[in-house]
């Protein structure tokens, strides 16, 4: 009895996987996956009052769910747009705009992050991996203007300088100025031997 119910609890585990959160895996390199781990109501709460104040265009790149990007839209942050390459949290994020009433306010497009041209963001936030995050900081360094701003859950950028923090253990975020990241990524490549 006891076995049956553990082989079928497997099966059924294996099952949810591979038909609900493997599609968007399945084109990311192994290094480059981030499993799908919904923020918390205190991360949501700290990363959007890091960016109270602000405004402009906001991104989530790996929107997961969408609950990031529908409260970045009830906080004024417009346009507000999630990335996400699973088709099944897409329809979550689309369910959870609908549910909200901003259905059409709010864009969640199926679109790798590593494609999409952030040259016009204001605001970007990003719960990903430690390995995702330095491979991400140079895209982030290169595309983004000096006037936006990126908050990181769960995992800081390693060499930026934080402009502001919020939050203890698993709820903390850190945000990052870009225009005194670039301050201080260009003095240290200075200071570095050729």
């Amino acid at each position: 009895g006891l076995l049956e119910l553990a082989v079928a609890s497997g099966v059924a585990a294996w099952a949810t996987w591979a038909t609900l959160l493997m599609p968007g895996f399945r084109r990311v390199p192994l290094r480059l996956q981030v499993p799908y781990l919904p923020s918390s109501p205190q991360q949501v709460a700290n990363t959007l009052a890091l960016l109270r104040g602000r405004s402009g265009k906001t991104v989530d790149l790996g929107s997961g769910d969408g609950r990031l990007v529908v409260e970045a839209y009830k906080q004024g942050l417009r346009p507000a747009i999630g990335f996400e390459l699973n088709p099944w949290l897409l329809c979550l994020a689309n369910y959870r705009a609908w549910r909200a009433g901003y259905h059409g306010k709010v864009s969640f497009l199926k679109e790798d992050l590593w494609k999409v041209d952030l040259s016009s963001c204001c605001n970007v936030i990003v719960f990903l991996a430690p390995s995702v995050n330095r491979t991400l900081a140079a895209k982030l360094l290169a595309e983004l203007p000096d006037e936006a701003w990126v908050v990181s859950g769960r995992f800081p950028f390693p060499s930026w300088p934080a402009t502001r923090t919020l939050g203890q253990g698993l709820d903390q975020v850190w945000a990052y100025d870009m225009k005194e990241v670039r301050r201080v990524v260009q003095s240290s490549a200075e200071g570095s031997p050729v």
